[in-house]
């Protein structure tokens, strides 16, 4: 075993394999964070839309729901990556004037957003239906209308009660952006493959790699188990540990 391999300096580059791997540490936190943000914001309007009284709504939601559950992520990428450009002229007419990367990186936030959010909505709706009809009622009688009576009585419940699926969300999210080196973004598995392929040292740099999303993912973790410890309900929810 050789770890030093990675304070070497990658050929015609100028700069070590250490700084690749960071480069690609770097889209994959980029890429995670901002496909949270899309798929916490959708996931939450589905799962609400999905606990209306209004039927339409509520199959339009159950067919979002199944539509980006059951499609592999792989498959997902290809699609926005390879399809969609050649189906929406618009699209088409952006890509050939954007930087590949940009394009990559986009899909990637989307694809991942989308494909999360459809899993974020089911968790949303269980902890509104986990919640008793009389919390609903009291809304509507202290005279809250539907939205205010999601906004300051249901929701707010619902989230502390479905925050450790959430905190799984949130790891699987992390780890899924590696999916993402199926269409050529440069995020950490993708580097990991490059420096296995150029230098051979495939133990050493897995091993790297897999420390490395052990690392994020554990603190995703730890945050996560900190908002529960702050937001539980005295003598409704536990604390998380």
């Amino acid at each position: 075993m050789n770890f030093g391999i990675f304070l070497e300096q990658i050929p015609d580059e100028g700069i070590a394999w250490w700084q690749n791997l960071a480069s690609g540490l770097g889209w994959t936190l980029g890429t995670a964070f901002f496909a949270w943000i899309l798929a916490f914001t959708l996931g939450s309007i589905i799962g609400v839309v999905r606990t209306t009284d209004k039927r339409w709504l509520v199959r339009l939601g159950d067919a979002y729901v199944e539509l980006f559950r059951n499609i592999p992520l792989i498959v997902q990428f290809f699609i926005w990556y390879f399809v969609v450009p050649n189906v929406i002229p618009a699209v088409k007419a952006w890509v050939i004037a954007a930087d590949p990367t940009d394009f990559q990186f986009l899909t990637a936030i989307v694809c991942l957003g989308l494909f999360t959010s459809a899993r974020i909505a089911e968790q949303v709706r269980s902890g509104i239906q986990s919640l008793s009809q009389g919390q609903r009622n009291a809304g509507y009688a202290i005279g809250l209308t539907q939205t205010q009576t999601y906004r300051y009585v249901l929701l707010p419940m619902a989230y502390r009660i479905i925050i450790p699926p959430l905190t799984s969300e949130v790891m699987n999210l992390i780890k899924n952006t590696a999916v993402a080196y199926s269409i050529g973004l440069v995020e950490l598995f993708f580097r990991t493959r490059e420096m296995a392929e150029m230098t051979f040292r495939y133990f050493e740099v897995f091993a790297a790699a897999t420390l490395i999303y052990m690392l994020i993912a554990f603190s995703a973790n730890r945050v996560m188990a900190f908002i529960e410890r702050r937001v539980a309900v005295p003598g409704y929810i536990g604390g998380g540990k």
